[in-house]
């Protein structure tokens, strides 16, 4: 039980021989940590009636109201907090604080930013973010100008291995690009949902930009910061834009990385903000009136068991493929890549490191070369001159890592067997079977 906790006990023993701010916020957060959100801003409100205008006072009260599911008072906690840190801004109350008013126009409470000579980025509260991390570009003449990312440079040819994933996308993406009035003679729209999954460090990432690059795309890569924020209603109106920018700049590729965090289910959700996120990523998905034509939205994640249903529905990201740990044909095509513009020995021979790598992630590989090259740098230092990168280097970076895949595989056997509904986790499931882990 927590109230039998010691640390707890000897705080409440502290404070009742005399009151004290740091006593009452030391227990609040032990209150926090011991999952106990309620108690937690009792302490920390407590500690504000003694300093009303300590700002880590009111973060702490904004962590314990969210954590117990009082929005409204975490974010009116985090606006006087705000407030407090920002120069030249009158000092906020707590009697005001638990009672926000809603109604006030958030754009006075905010400093005034200096401009830069011809070009500054600003946030325009009012009328929603824009797509690029909730920033509207703002030329000196005081025009919006609207970022636009330019299709990347990579392409399928710069993906080693993982030659099945390919192919799922070139059917799902690329053919319909290629053959668009074949495609919507039998009914098929330009554009789609996609999920990649797998584990951490497999290319995910990568070959979504190499996806874009492949069909002359832009690229639009959206992580959580870019869409949450602490104004209610504001994070709706950031993807709304972000989808908006794709949709007047398409063919655009929207790629949502680590998506669980933004699409998690609702029935996990304890406020209504959260919700209210994940309906409005549903709303997008959807693309009323057909206007997702040419919008193309990748996400990826290590915990697609976290999705909400509603989002791997057809016609939203309907699809799931899986991203294995390369194979052996794809190590090798990773080393090379990763070992091209490298001193190396004449005739590098990499079957044996190749053998030994098997279940090394992409980004295990790509730390082994690195491993390998300071390696070579020190030798070359120690013997003043230049020393290539040989097996043995290899072989001496193997020796301290180890894959760093095994772990998550061990994790998804479970969601694989136990809740494959309608044979979500097949792929899983297979590779499974060849590790020897199903």
């Amino acid at each position: 039980m927590s109230d039998d906790d010691p640390v707890l006990l000897a705080l409440r023993a502290a404070l009742a021989k005399g009151e004290s701010k740091e006593l009452r916020k030391a227990t609040a957060e032990r209150l926090l940590a011991l999952a106990r959100p309620g108690d937690a801003l009792t302490e920390a409100e407590t500690a504000l009636r003694l300093a009303p205008s300590d700002g880590s006072l009111l973060e702490l009260a904004a962590r314990a109201a969210e954590a117990s599911g009082d929005t409204d008072r975490s974010m009116a906690y985090r606006l006087a907090a705000e407030a407090q840190s920002s120069s030249g801004l009158p000092r906020t109350r707590v009697a005001d604080v638990t009672r926000p008013n809603t109604t006030s126009s958030r754009t006075e409470e905010l400093p005034s930013r200096p401009e830069a000579d011809d070009v500054s980025a600003s946030i325009d509260l009012r009328g929603g973010a824009a797509a690029s991390g909730g920033l509207r570009l703002v030329a000196s003449n005081g025009e919006l100008r609207e970022p636009v990312d330019e299709p990347p440079t990579l392409t399928f040819a710069d993906v080693g291995g993982m030659e099945a994933v390919k192919q799922r996308l070139t059917r799902t993406f690329l053919a319909p690009l290629r053959n668009p009035e074949l495609y919507r003679k039998f009914g098929k729209t330009i554009g789609g949902g996609l999920v990649l999954y797998g584990p951490p460090g497999c290319g995910k990432t990568f070959l979504a930009r190499a996806l874009a690059g492949e069909v002359g795309a832009r690229f639009t890569n959206v992580s959580l910061s870019d869409v949450l924020d602490m104004w209610l209603g504001q994070s709706e109106k950031k993807l709304h834009e972000i989808f908006e920018n794709a949709r007047r700049h398409k063919p655009c590729v929207v790629f949502f990385d680590e998506v669980d965090a933004l699409g998690q289910r609702r029935s996990a959700l304890k406020g209504s903000a959260g919700r209210n996120v994940v309906n409005q990523l549903l709303s997008e998905l959807d693309g009323y009136a057909g206007r997702n034509d040419g919008v193309f939205v990748l996400g990826a994640t290590n915990h697609p068991w976290d999705l909400d249903p509603a989002l791997r529905r057809p016609g939203r990201f309907d699809r799931l493929v899986f991203v294995p740990p390369p194979d052996a044909e794809g190590r090798k095509r990773i080393l090379e890549l990763k070992l091209a513009g490298r001193p190396t020995t004449p005739g590098l021979e990499l079957a044996r490191i190749v053998k030994r790598t098997d279940g090394f992630s992409g980004a295990d590989l790509e730390a082994m070369v690195g491993l390998a090259a300071e390696l070579a740098v020190e030798a070359s230092v120690s013997a003043n001159r230049e020393v290539p990168i040989s097996v043995k280097l290899l072989e001496q970076a193997l020796d301290d890592l180890r894959p760093s895949a095994r772990p998550w595989l061990e994790v998804a056997r479970n969601h694989a067997v136990y809740a494959n509904e309608g044979g979500t986790y097949d792929d899983l499931l297979e590779h499974l079977r060849t590790v020897g882990l199903a």
